[in-house]
């Protein structure tokens, strides 16, 4: 039992790890830029594992010398111990083998939203809004900037194709557009927002939608997005921002 806790459970979370990166999915848990050292601790994990099972059975018990009552009792209740433990370990490894790889969902998004614009970004993703090429910006790009702009009037009429899930608006607007940005693994994971002002039918929430649309001021001096097309999309491949 206490190989199978210590070998057997770190040989199949290895083996999950590398199987998730193999068909593409291991970027529904850490960060793409991290996923070299996540293969890497599974590769060295596994080569342990596997040497681990060189070693004798009974041979981690041999201590060279008799064992008295009060040892015995220890051991005794050791072995209850890892049992206990190595049938819990041995559930959540069985439930990480037969459970699907699934995205963070849109309710988790809103639980982590602590009422304030989180910033993912820095000054020079500011400076480059203003006067740089912001094609590529994301939902936490633009979040960030809709956070900290002190003078809308650069930002006036700027074109936006943005895709994410709908979430309730906070502020008046038709609904906010929310994506999870990652630093590190899921865990991590804190939700951007960016106002969307649209005419029609607000998708449900979690509906994931491409926006298409301009950076416009709102009548209180914040930013918003004007969206002249809102179409619903399937959840993109890879959900997270990064």
């Amino acid at each position: 039992m206490v190989r199978w806790l210590g070998a057997g459970l770190a040989a199949i979370l290895a083996v999950v790890t590398l199987a998730l990166f193999a068909t593409g999915r291991l970027g529904l848990y850490v960060n793409p830029a991290s996923s070299w050292f996540a293969v890497s601790m599974a590769v060295l994990l596994l080569v342990g594992a596997v040497l681990s099972c060189a070693l004798p059975l009974g041979a981690e018990d041999d201590h060279g010398h008799d064992h008295d009552h009060d040892h015995d009792h220890g051991s005794r209740i050791g072995a209850g111990i890892a049992l206990t433990g190595g049938a819990v370990a041995s559930v959540v490894a069985v439930a990480v083998l037969v459970t699907p790889p699934a995205t963070l969902s849109a309710q988790l998004a809103m639980s982590r939203d602590a009422g304030a614009p989180p910033l993912f970004a820095g000054s020079d993703t500011v400076n480059l809004a203003v006067s740089g090429d912001t094609s590529h910006f994301g939902v936490g790009d633009w979040a960030a900037v809709f956070a900290t702009a002190t003078n809308t009037d650069p930002f006036e009429g700027d074109p936006v194709t943005l895709t994410g899930f709908a979430t309730p608006a906070g502020n008046g607007s038709s609904f906010d557009l929310t994506r999870l940005v990652i630093t590190h693994c899921v865990i991590d994971a804190r939700p951007a927002s960016v106002p969307i002002a649209a005419s029609g039918r607000v998708p449900s929430t979690g509906a994931w939608v491409t926006v298409t649309g301009k950076v416009r001021t709102t009548g209180d001096g914040t930013l918003e997005i004007d969206a002249t097309s809102v179409q619903p999309v399937p959840q993109p491949k890879d959900p997270y921002e990064y």
